[in-house]
């Protein structure tokens, strides 16, 4: 009996209520140019790109460069995200700024950082902004440790996502708590996805083989030899990581088994 191949339609990835098929989410910082950016967005298939509103124009300086002229919002969902914000209320006044230059968006990443060298996230604050914001009617996907509690907290609160860190921010060492990552995932309902410390395409994979929703990245493309070489690369990545998820992979086992059975052998 013959099987269809599942697609990335048919295996669409939904955040707030809406369908996306790509799994791969990707920064719009670092780029050597606003070319560059717009050439690797393209090559890594993303339909979410994440735009740091304290650093980025998107219209609050009229008359420079603007990134929407190359990922505009009527191709790509434009997300919002808090970087660089160190207290909830800072969070807080930068989603509302945002909400206000993009015509009403309300779809959110929050991050709000508690240490300057690691980049870790301040939980406490981080609670707090994503409460006030969701009372505010955002629709809050929210960067956090990989401790399940504080995950379901999150979740319980009304976090439309729940995006705990696999490593340092920038740091690509990829995936160091891989049994923390699979903990959240199983535990909770909303999409769950590795944001910070992929490096390469087989740690986007690995997230993407533990049963991530997805993956969100930056500095692993815009800080490669290649930037659109590597978004392309990280493209497959996740696609093959999420197929193999699907697929199921086969039993780890201590000792070898021959991949030809030897019942049944002629001599």
């Amino acid at each position: 009996m013959s099987q269809t191949v599942s697609t990335a339609a048919d295996d669409p990835l939904i955040i707030a209520g809406k369908e996306y098929h790509s799994r791969l989410l990707v920064g719009s910082g670092k780029y050597r140019d606003l070319e560059q950016t717009r050439l690797a967005t393209e090559a890594s298939g993303a339909e979410i790109i994440t735009v740091a509103i304290r650093r980025t124009n998107i219209g609050q300086t009229p008359g420079e460069p603007n990134l929407l002229d190359v990922v505009p919002p009527d191709r790509y969902t434009i997300l919002p995200n808090t970087a660089g914000c160190y207290n909830a209320e800072d969070a807080v006044r930068t989603c509302k700024l945002a909400r206000e230059l993009l015509d009403g968006h309300d779809l959110v990443k929050l991050e709000v950082l508690g240490d300057e060298k690691t980049l870790f996230p301040d939980v406490q604050q981080t609670l707090k902004a994503a409460k006030s914001l969701i009372d505010d009617g955002f629709k809050v996907m929210v960067y956090t440790t990989d401790d399940l509690i504080i995950a379901k907290e999150l979740e319980d609160m009304g976090c439309v996502a729940v995006m705990p860190l696999g490593a340092p921010i920038g740091s690509g060492l990829g995936i160091r708590n891989p049994y923390n990552i699979r903990f959240i995932i199983e535990e909770l309902k909303v999409p769950v996805l590795v944001d910070a410390g992929v490096g390469t395409a087989s740690d986007a994979a690995i997230a993407m083989e533990l049963g991530c929703d997805g993956v969100l990245m930056n500095t692993a493309i815009a800080g490669a030899r290649d930037p659109v070489l590597m978004a392309s690369a990280m493209k497959k990545g996740i696609e093959a990581g999420r197929e193999a998820f699907l697929a199921g992979r086969m039993p780890r086992k201590q000792y070898a088994s021959a991949s030809s059975p030897i019942d049944g052998t002629f001599f």
